[in-house]
């Protein structure tokens, strides 16, 4: 199974709201161009709150007719009622996916027998694999690593995405699951020491922005290069800092917009990223080394 940087994909909107494929088309190339090692589609930062139902599926199912088996697709379907994400999951199961991201059930609050109820009924329903979303910064409820532990013994459920951005939280769930259970980080301040302790990548939102050097550092620190993996993580700190002034994915729409790929509309209730982080946010790229040249 795949490892290192799977960038959790803008969905891009035209100017009367709806699925700009244009453009999606333009950023699922530009992410194979800079080695993206795979592409979370209708994740957070992919709008999946707002995106209707035959709209989910159709991102689902172009974005891998688009990516061509070029990098894997992995289908965001999570949801906060398990029938309908047993429903969703079903519907993209023959696009050619490589794996479902299953959030934490949102809203709800459900105990940790719940979300091992849950997690399982997915399980059971689909042939992917899943990975589990851990994110209580969201959905409030918190998937602790007891329940990861359990959880992870599921045949059909292969990895977590961790995002409470605790190394503390990555050690107590190591030392519960098998060697071959996969481990994202959800954060990407920590994205360094996550994988030098053990993990085997990110879902990330910097990587949108400045994909080739994320793809980067998680190689280097995959291969213990931890000198030149702290020098790049240096550079893209700024950048993680500016991504999140405001409710993601507020901040990264206006980012990739200003690379030429897309443009930076967003759907409400977010609104448009404030014009006094404009410059914070253009630093930061600079910075990072990713072009602010337009591309389109």
């Amino acid at each position: 199974m795949f490892q290192g940087s799977l960038v959790a994909l803008v969905t891009p909107f035209d100017g009367n709201n709806r699925v700009d494929y244009t453009s999606l088309k333009r950023l699922i190339d530009f992410h194979v161009e800079q080695g993206t090692d795979g592409l979370v589609i209708a994740g957070t930062t992919g709008e999946s709150a707002t995106l209707r139902r035959s709209e989910h599926v159709d991102l689902i199912a172009r974005a891998v007719e688009i990516a061509a088996g070029r990098l894997p697709i992995v289908a965001g379907t999570g949801s906060n009622s398990t029938a309908q994400t047993i429903e969703l999951s079903l519907a993209v199961a023959d696009t050619g996916i490589a794996a479902y991201l299953v959030v934490v059930p949102y809203y709800n609050k459900p105990t940790q027998q719940g979300l091992i109820q849950h997690f399982t009924a997915v399980a059971d329903a689909v042939e992917k694999p899943v990975m589990m979303y851990n994110v209580p910064g969201r959905t409030v409820a918190d998937m602790l690593p007891d329940t990861v532990g359990r959880l992870a013994r599921h045949n059909n459920i292969f990895a977590i995405k961790e995002a409470t951005g605790s190394i503390g939280r990555l050690k107590e769930i190591q030392a519960l699951v098998a060697e071959d259970f996969r481990l994202y980080s959800g954060d990407d301040f920590t994205l360094l020491p996550f994988i030098e302790q053990g993990g085997h990548g990110v879902v990330t939102v910097s990587g949108n922005v400045a994909p080739r050097q994320v793809s980067r550092l998680c190689k280097l620190a995959l291969d213990g290069e931890h000198a030149e993996a702290a020098e790049l993580d240096n550079t893209l700190q700024p950048l993680n800092k500016a991504l999140f002034v405001e409710s993601n994915p507020i901040p990264v729409k206006w980012a990739v917009s200003q690379l030429g790929l897309m443009a930076p509309h967003i759907r409400l209730p977010l609104t448009p990223y404030s014009e006094q982080y404009h410059e914070q946010m253009r630093s930061a790229m600079r910075n990072a080394g990713a072009g602010l040249e337009k591309r389109a």
